[in-house]
């Protein structure tokens, strides 16, 4: 007789595995490909400020040390962000935000807001830039 007959539960178990993988699948295709925390603050742009105003957001503590970043608007265009505070206790720290920081400063100054991309593989300093970012925004609007 064949394995894989009409009432074997073998059959059975091979098409509902079949099944479980194939809905697996569907399911990972469908997800978002945005942050939760990028869709919060999407639309926050810059506020129209005449002059130039220099404000610093708020320091955002995230797991491996404080993130703080310091924003510049001229006329109400976005035209400078620095990191002020950000993780340097270790070289692993230091070798991350080499790279992030002046990542997310070009998104910032290119979306003229805080609805920037978290960088791969640093995802803490994203989310704490990304929020000290939107603090800086918010309190030129005050």
């Amino acid at each position: 007789m064949h394995a894989l007959r009409k009432n074997h539960p073998l059959r059975r178990i091979v098409l509902a595995s079949a099944a479980t993988v194939s809905g697996t699948v569907l399911l990972l295709s469908l997800k978002p490909h945005t942050t939760p925390a990028a869709v919060v603050s999407a639309g926050a742009t810059a506020p129209a400020v005449q002059g130039t105003r220099t404000v610093t957001g708020d320091s955002v503590q995230t797991r491996w040390g404080p993130v703080q970043v310091r924003v510049t608007v001229k006329d109400g265009k976005l035209t400078d962000v620095t990191a002020v505070v950000y993780p340097t206790d270790n070289p692993r720290d230091q070798e991350i935000n080499s790279y992030a920081l002046p990542r997310l400063r070009t998104e910032a100054l290119t979306a003229q807001s805080a609805d920037i991309d978290t960088v791969s593989g640093a995802t803490y300093t994203s989310d704490g830039y990304r929020q000290s970012l939107q603090s800086a925004l918010d309190s030129l609007d005050r």
